[in-house]
């Protein structure tokens, strides 16, 4: 699918104005309750499904299809992305206020990192049949790893990249209102709340990988995948304060996400076989199913007073996923 430059530029216009606007609306750090999340979700997903019904007008229902299929996968992967958020800001003890400042600047880098990897993956793919064999292991292998090691957590102070910039960055253990550096003792320095957004950045960072090469398993089309993960990636600050109470109920949603991980893994292996691309149909069936049944599953082995319970014991209130 070809698309021209323009088009490119009045999409990434268009993200920018929505961003903006966002950020307009949350510059007091309020703390955003239930509703309002709800209603933004709410825009997020109108928006995502719009764009789907423009490209149907536009290219056809092949194509629409696809950005489907691969809008529902990333936007499935990211209720995995609210786990880990849910654990770093309880780890570090973000108060509420600040929160969605650092998910915002967050989707920023993770609109960054998905943009250069997407164009590398497509590029890959494109241009050496064998990546698709590398591409499909990777994500049987992080399939595995979610369904069998979900349950190993990394503090998020002990990841490479959060304690890399606080050797190089000065930093203060402490917050100072909303602010990512202050001046202490006359010296500029990083706040905590700058080291949590290194972690959420350092996390999305990994995800990033996993998410944009299922998607890859779908179509190599870039303006495809970019929108897909785009679209679902923007809806990530008012999911993650949706889901944040139901979050101890999804008990089994990794295995659902490992079944669509490795089935994007072995999809991308078979287009590179005599099997060839699955349809687009039986993606799309897979891909809901597998997110209706394990999501069904979980509040099947749950009950609403779960979250009240767990949180009693001291539990967090997500795993990592790795």
């Amino acid at each position: 699918m070809s698309v021209s430059w323009w088009i490119w530029a009045v999409l990434m216009l268009a993200i920018a104005a929505m961003l903006a606007v966002d950020l307009f609306l949350h510059r007091d750090n309020h703390v955003v309750g239930f509703r309002e999340a709800a209603a933004w979700s709410g825009i997020w997903i109108a928006a995502g499904l719009l764009f789907g019904v423009v490209l149907w007008a536009w290219q056809g229902g092949d194509v629409a299809g696809t950005y489907y299929a691969g809008y529902l996968i990333e936007k499935a992967l990211s209720i995995d992305n609210v786990f880990v958020f849910a654990l770093i800001f309880t780890y570090f003890a973000v108060p509420a206020a600040f929160q969605h400042k650092v998910l915002f600047w967050g989707v920023i880098g993770a609109l960054a990192f998905r943009l250069v990897f997407i164009f590398v993956g497509a590029e890959l793919l494109e241009t050496f049949f064998w990546t698709a064999y590398v591409f499909g292991a990777f994500l049987v292998w992080t399939g595995y790893k979610m369904a069998f090691r979900h349950d190993q957590q990394t503090p998020p102070d002990r990841n490479p990249v959060v304690r890399l910039v606080r050797k190089v960055v000065p930093t203060d253990p402490a917050f100072h209102g909303d602010r990512f550096f202050a001046r202490v003792d006359g010296r500029r320095v990083a706040t905590l709340l700058f080291v949590v957004l290194i972690a959420v950045e350092a996390t999305d960072l990994i995800f990033a990988i996993d998410s944009v090469a299922a998607i890859l398993a779908i179509t190599t089309s870039t303006f495809i995948v970019w929108t897909a993960n785009a679209f679902a990636v923007l809806g990530l600050r008012s999911l993650y304060f949706c889901l944040a109470g139901l979050l101890r109920r999804f008990v089994h949603l990794h295995y659902g996400l490992a079944v669509l991980l490795a089935f994007a893994g072995v999809k991308l292996i078979l287009s590179e076989t005599p099997v060839g691309k699955l349809p687009i149909p039986v993606t799309l069936g897979v891909i809901v199913v597998t997110i209706a049944v394990s999501i069904g599953w979980s509040l099947c082995s749950t009950t609403p007073d779960t979250e009240a319970r767990d949180a009693d014991a001291g539990s967090s209130p997500g795993t990592a996923r790795r």
